[in-house]
């Protein structure tokens, strides 16, 4: 078995390791307002959702990148939209996730030929991480950062008590729809690590099992970038060993720690 000192000499794994810790920075905080605000299935529908775009981007030589974020930031402007007109967001979300992804079997079916790089897209590859998308996921990271700095106490307000932030005069409407776009964003920058389908390893799972430690707004933070990081971590170095996609062995490594906390928490109380 390799050991991690060796993992850091190979070159597209140190351009992995890099992209897993700006990937770990930015889900951690994001998932814990993802959870707060109930907006998990968005935060898996933004990734999935990308699926046409990735398909045409595949056939037509177009960045996936680019195609992601279009895609996905037109997604996330729908659920808002939608939920301005009075549907719940859950429901914009499955009704919109369903149009995309039945758009997205057309395409790879019956007008362009789906090709390897969609298949790495969906799940995520150790190859082919570019300084493009390090890029990304370091903007994204940033933007996490400042976003809790500079919203979290609207984002907070809304999450514990939503009818009482607008009299508060905090910018719930524009908080909402600024969360919303972060999350599709951030959702693009993780697909080339752990793939389309994956996204919500990063971005959902840490913050529900820092949850179930955490006791303020401030831990919950803590406690979901210290998983977040401590998963993806782990997940690149057993996938690397077990030679996977890193998206399938940090979804499983995530899910069993939060597991083990909420059975753990049941057994205290």
């Amino acid at each position: 078995m390799p050991s991690p000192l060796d993992l850091a000499d190979l070159p597209f794994l140190r351009e992995a390791f890099v992209e897993i810790l700006l990937l770990g920075a930015a889900g951690g905080l994001l998932s814990a307002w993802i959870v707060l605000r109930r907006l998990a299935f968005f935060s898996h529908a933004a990734g999935s959702a990308t699926f046409p775009g990735l398909v045409a981007a595949d056939a037509s030589g177009i960045s996936p990148t680019v195609a992601g974020l279009a895609v996905a930031l037109g997604y996330a402007g729908g659920v808002e939209r939608a939920g301005r007109a009075g549907r719940e967001h859950g429901e914009a979300t499955a009704l919109l996730l369903v149009a995309a992804l039945a758009g997205g079997v057309i395409l790879a079916s019956d007008v362009f030929e789906s090709g390897a790089a969609v298949d790495r897209l969906l799940f995520g590859t150790l190859l082919g991480l570019g300084p493009g998308d390090l890029v990304l996921s370091a903007v994204v990271a940033v933007l996490a950062a400042l976003a809790s700095v500079a919203l979290g106490r609207t984002w907070a307000a809304i999450a514990f008590d939503p009818d009482s932030a607008p009299a508060l005069g905090l910018p719930a409407a524009t908080a909402d729809r600024l969360l919303l776009g972060l999350v599709a964003v951030a959702a693009v920058a993780a697909i080339p690590a752990v793939g389309a389908l994956l996204v919500a390893a990063v971005y959902v799972l840490p913050g529900a099992a820092a949850r179930l430690l955490a006791r303020s707004v401030p831990a919950l933070l803590a406690w979901s970038v210290a998983l977040a990081l401590a998963e993806g971590l782990a997940g690149l170095y057993v996938a690397y060993w077990l030679d996977l996609p890193p998206g399938p062995p940090v979804a499983v490594l995530g899910a069993t720690v939060y597991a083990v906390l909420a059975l753990a928490t049941l057994r205290i109380r």
